[in-house]
């Protein structure tokens, strides 16, 4: 089952996620073989087809340009900072990146998982915030977060095969999990700004992997293994996705998680919207390196033992949001 094909070159390999879910074995082993290859030389790959409706994805930003047009003041309302910024709105300025004291040029919203009925999903689970002012919000946000869900666990099944591991490693370890959907706000670049912000200074994910909605305007790019920066151009109708520390760790380095970056626009009034979705495991789950990746990395572990709660909660206060 080939990959659409566009007049313009992908700015990274593009994969059809129909060719694991339906396609022949030999089609389910290329797309094991393309995904786990671009993950461990770039870090990054495009997926198509992946079945998050297009009409949900445009909905969403509508919900977002309208939330984040309100005041500061009325924003604000919905942040808490005894929470860390895990759930509802995070001010402009707030978070930077792990090795940056330079805030970033940003606000966001946070959506995180909602318990079903009569479940208890525990303290790590903040209840989610909505804004009254749009009633429409949560339905179409958490319609969303359901939707890369569903296709993030098939994603994970991929890595888990790319690395000789059982198909359903990575995937169970996160269905439950505290995963996040990000709605994030760029907003003008104000002239008296940091001189040293930029809109998402480089960093790397924490998590297991992320997807990332087709944004509103251009400024991704990642760094290469040559110390260069590559532009990641997302074409219509795909969805970016990146590898983050956690699976990492887990791999022993296997599955890279590579440095990105939002620079800023050539022009200073263009808004940029986003929406990435960032999947964790459970808190429990220790991300020790498997031993099968530590004999394929050469036989040496390189990263610690340590559990996703841990290493969640050392993040956090790397970037800002919690002390």
């Amino acid at each position: 089952m080939p990959t659409a094909k566009s007049a313009s070159a992908p700015s990274i390999p593009a994969v059809d996620l129909r060719s694991f879910t339906h396609g022949s074995r030999a089609e389910q082993e290329q797309f094991v073989d393309t995904v786990g290859r671009a993950l461990t030389d770039l870090g990054f790959f495009a997926l198509e087809h992946h079945g998050v409706d297009a009409g949900l994805i445009e909905r969403a930003y509508g919900e977002a340009r309208a939330f984040f047009a309100q005041t500061d003041a009325v924003k604000r309302r919905y942040e808490d900072l005894k929470i860390g910024g895990q759930r509802g709105f995070t001010s402009f300025g707030r978070e930077h990146a792990k090795d940056s004291k330079a805030p970033d040029l940003k606000e966001f919203w946070h959506v995180g998982r909602e318990a079903r009925a009569g479940e208890n999903l525990g303290p790590e689970f903040p209840a989610n915030i909505w804004p009254t002012e749009r009633p429409e919000f949560r339905s179409v946000m958490l319609e969303l977060y359901r939707q890369l869900d569903q296709c993030s666990d098939k994603l994970l099944e991929a890595c888990a095969l790319f690395v000789g591991e059982p198909r359903r490693l990575f995937a169970d370890a996160a269905r439950g999990g505290n995963s996040i959907l990000r709605v994030i706000n760029y907003p003008e670049v104000s002239p008296d700004r940091d001189p040293a912000s930029i809109r998402a200074a480089a960093h790397e994910d924490i998590n297991l992997i992320t997807l990332l909605c087709e944004a509103t305007a251009p400024g991704l790019e990642l760094l290469q293994r040559d110390g260069k920066w590559r532009k990641i151009a997302a074409l219509p109708g795909q969805i970016v996705v990146d590898t983050g520390d956690m699976i990492q760790n887990w791999t022993n380095g296997i599955l890279r998680s590579t440095t990105h970056r939002v620079v800023n626009p050539d022009n200073d009034r263009q808004q940029r919207f986003s929406m990435p979705f960032f999947v964790h495991p459970r808190s429990e789950v220790s991300l020790a390196p498997l031993p099968g990746s530590v004999a394929r990395s050469g036989g040496k572990k390189t990263y610690p033992d340590i559990t996703a709660g841990a290493y969640l909660a050392q993040r956090l206060r790397e970037i800002g949001l919690t002390k």
